[in-house]
């Protein structure tokens, strides 16, 4: 999916990488001197050299590029507030990494980085309670630097031997030596270097565990299904690649969230994902996969097929998710149970919901026969509707939700429909009136308080839809003179490719919220 974000007039700054380069060269005194030491080669080509650093149990990696030109076009994004809230955390930093600590970005650092660097966060199981309990932190739990040109990095560590109050500690693990300092008022670090890497943490765990990884212990760059996912959305000018490890993800939110551990271990995630950022001229584009363990017991069954429903919705719509397939799509969320506890509404919670309030088995009644492509989409009224509403009792609601299913079988599909609408009459004693709208025969409840209207009919193609919320049954029928797919944000901001694909997301930001 992409994102995009309105532009904004562009003003010279200092690289935002001084967060990441900072974050380690404020520790640089004494170290840079061993850089010489090691010179191994056992990366693997094509691929993000520095995760294969990153121990198996980080939950979330980001190679971040360095390239100055990137982070200005980066820094050309945004709106006013946000580029302010940016421009005051890169002022904290910079006076806290840098200036406190007598270096200069472009003078001590930019000379001898190289081309990208990492970060990587551990689930808070991983951290001593003295990394816990440091709220001031602005560390990841890991920081990885490629070292570029050792001549000047050289430099580096001749200014650092030179600073006074630096207080290090040396020892040694599995042949390296490691330095750790404990810097009155401030963080404790513990720094490595690993080949042509500079490694650096608040946490001598994780450091050590970056030199098992050294060793040939298993690494993010060498987990099952990572190189050939990174390799089909690999691009030659991406600005950052991203990582989650879902099974230690979750375990992290379920450790903030205090969830008990015999909760967490009953769900069992099944998959983790990898994202390249690219930076469009209108935007930032995001392109992901995601994968299955090996030997998962979950199937999943892709059904690419073209995105036919988006072209019903009007070129107003202000969000949108489609799929080739709702029966399918449940299905395979329900299996992984796991993301659960990540969203609002389980599915356990939503079926015991339907049945209680509608009287209706979802998967029985409902998803045996929507079996065909799907889309959800979120439709403000036009001005004209919104003019001709008058309820004394509340204001007119400004949208209304759209569902369209493509049936896969029409007749159990209309008795479902008979059999909601007589449980309106029946049982909520709302008015059900067959009416047409724009020349197109449906039916329509209205909740006198409140305004609630919902409607359902049906489209050429077996494709039934419902609304609920504001009447926007007249923006979908007939089918409207400018589609989404016509708007020139749609256009700019949904990839193209792949196609055929098995859905897509969209979010209108600025129009939504």
């Amino acid at each position: 999916m992409s994102l995009a974000i309105k532009s904004m007039t562009k003003k010279k700054k200092s690289s935002l990488l001084l967060i990441f380069a900072a974050a380690v060269l404020v520790v640089g005194g004494g170290v840079t001197a061993y850089w010489l030491l090691v010179r191994r080669q056992i990366f693997q080509p094509n691929i993000q050299v520095s995760t294969q650093l990153v121990p198996q149990n980080a939950f979330f990696t980001a190679s971040i590029s360095t390239d100055s030109k990137q982070w200005q076009q980066l820094l050309n994004y945004g709106t006013t507030e946000s580029r302010q809230v940016l421009e005051k955390q890169l002022a904290q930093l910079q006076e806290n990494l840098l200036t406190a600590n007598g270096y200069n970005y472009q003078q001590d650092i930019k000379p001898w980085l190289g081309q990208d660097v990492t970060l990587a966060y551990f689930s808070p199981r991983e951290l001593s309670p003295a990394v816990l309990s440091n709220d001031q932190s602005v560390f990841p739990s890991l920081i990885v630097l490629p070292i570029d040109k050792l001549t000047q990095a050289m430099e580096l560590f001749k200014k650092a031997k030179s600073q006074s109050g630096k207080q290090w500690v040396e020892r040694t693990y599995r042949g390296i030596q490691v330095y750790e300092t404990n810097k009155s008022n401030s963080q404790k670090y513990s720094v490595a270097v690993l080949g042509r890497f500079l490694v650096v943490s608040e946490n001598p765990k994780i450091i050590d565990q970056v030199i098992d990884t050294y060793k040939g212990a298993i690494s993010v760059a060498s987990k099952a299904g990572y190189q050939d996912a990174i390799a089909q959305i690999k691009t030659d000018q991406s600005f950052a690649q991203l990582y989650i490890n879902l099974p230690a993800f979750l375990a992290a939110v379920a450790s903030d969230a205090q969830e008990q551990p015999e909760t967490t271990a009953a769900k069992p995630l099944k998959q983790d994902i990898v994202t390249t950022v690219t930076l469009a001229p209108k935007g930032i584009s995001f392109e992901g996969i995601s994968w299955l363990k090996p030997r998962s017991a979950v199937k999943v069954s892709n059904q690419n097929s073209g995105s036919f429903l988006p072209r019903r919705m009007p070129a107003s719509t202000l969000a949108i998710i489609s799929g080739g397939n709702i029966r399918q799509f449940w299905q395979y969320y329900t299996e992984q149970g796991a993301l659960n506890s990540l969203i609002p509404i389980s599915p356990d919670n939503f079926q015991a919901g339907l049945k209680t309030t509608l009287g209706l088995d979802w998967e029985k009644d409902l998803l045996s026969w929507m079996e065909g492509e799907f889309a959800l989409a979120l439709i403000p009224m036009s001005p004209e509707q919104l003019a001709l509403q008058d309820n004394p009792y509340s204001a007119p609601l400004g949208a209304g939700i759209a569902l369209m299913v493509k049936v896969s079988d029409r007749s159990r599909a209309q008795a479902t429909l008979q059999q909601l609408d007589d449980l309106i009459t029946n049982s909520y004693q709302l008015p059900v009136v067959e009416t047409q709208v724009n020349g197109q025969p449906m039916v329509t409840w209205t909740a006198t308080l409140g305004g609630v209207n919902a409607t359902h009919g049906w489209l050429e193609g077996n494709v039934v839809f419902f609304t609920l919320g504001a009447p926007i049954a007249s923006e979908l029928v007939p089918q409207p003179q400018k589609t989404l797919l016509q708007a020139p944000l749609f256009q700019n901001t949904v990839p193209t490719k792949p196609n055929p694909n098995t859905g897509q997301f969209f979010l209108d930001v600025e129009r939504t919220l």
